[in-house]
């Protein structure tokens, strides 16, 4: 009987030992792991959800929501963000925008694209572009130029009829740059990048390695942030500099002529 007591307590205490095991493999609604797109998005600049450029973020939301995301651009690239939004099957005429800031929260221009298109009643999606100006590694304190950090991407609707407040749509926002190279370098760049929280760990002690990790961002580019004074435009003006030797070289060559004259007087 004591063996018997004693072996069903033991499957008991196993029984109520393996429930939160079970309980935590789960599925949950913790965050993405490292490299996965979000799935949510962020309601103010504060809470944006983080992507890579080239991977598809995604988010549910409704009629009404502002929706953030934010990416990583460096010096010398020319960001392109594409925003789909999918509607339900009835609603009334709606009008979706797409706007970029920059670490500053500077919201910036469009060079091209539909920034801002009007989904008409039963349109069951609706696509938008945007294309930013070359971001620069330095620039004059009172230019509004796109610099090198974190940027941040608003998706919305404008002026949402009553009737269609909180009906829930689904968006996917994507983010891809173009390289321009030494065309866009400048001689000069930014001590740190734009990135939230760079400015609190510039100044934290060197010791403080939670408070820094806790606020500074997690994202930058796949070849980390570029220091700014390199781009091929050096590599030119090392071929440039190189050629204009060998011409005024071969100048030199040509005029010349055979040497010096002789001294012996004509007809002697």
């Amino acid at each position: 009987m004591r063996f018997t007591r004693a072996l069903s307590a033991a499957v008991v205490l196993l029984g109520l030992a393996a429930a939160p095991a079970a309980a935590d493999s789960s599925p949950s609604a913790s965050p993405s792991r490292d490299g996965d797109a979000p799935t949510t998005a962020g309601t103010s600049f504060r809470t944006a959800a983080e992507f890579e450029q080239g991977q598809v973020a995604t988010a549910s939301g409704a009629a009404g929501d502002f929706l953030y995301w934010s990416f990583p651009a460096d010096a010398g690239q020319r960001p392109t963000v594409k925003a789909t939004v999918k509607l339900p099957e009835t609603h009334a005429a709606q009008t979706w925008r797409v706007d970029v800031y920059d670490g500053l929260r500077r919201r910036q221009a469009c060079q091209w694209g539909a920034q801002a298109r009007t989904a008409g009643a039963g349109v069951s999606s609706v696509e938008l572009a945007c294309v930013l100006r070359t971001v620069r590694a330095w620039t004059e304190p009172w230019a509004n130029d796109p610099l090198p950090g974190t940027y941040y991407v608003r998706l919305t609707a404008v002026d949402v009829p009553t009737s269609d407040l909180g009906v829930p749509v689904s968006a996917e926002v994507r983010a891809e740059s173009k390289d321009i190279g030494g065309a866009a370098a400048v001689d000069g760049s930014l001590a740190e990048p734009l990135v939230p929280g760079i400015a609190v760990t510039s100044g934290a002690d060197e010791g403080d390695e939670r408070d820094r990790g806790a606020v500074l961002s997690a994202i930058e580019p796949e070849d980390g942030w570029s220091s700014g004074w390199w781009s091929d435009r050096w590599v030119w003006s090392g071929i440039g500099a190189v050629l204009a030797a060998l011409a005024g070289i071969g100048g030199y060559a040509l005029t010349r002529g055979s040497g010096r004259p002789s001294r012996v007087p004509p007809g002697a």
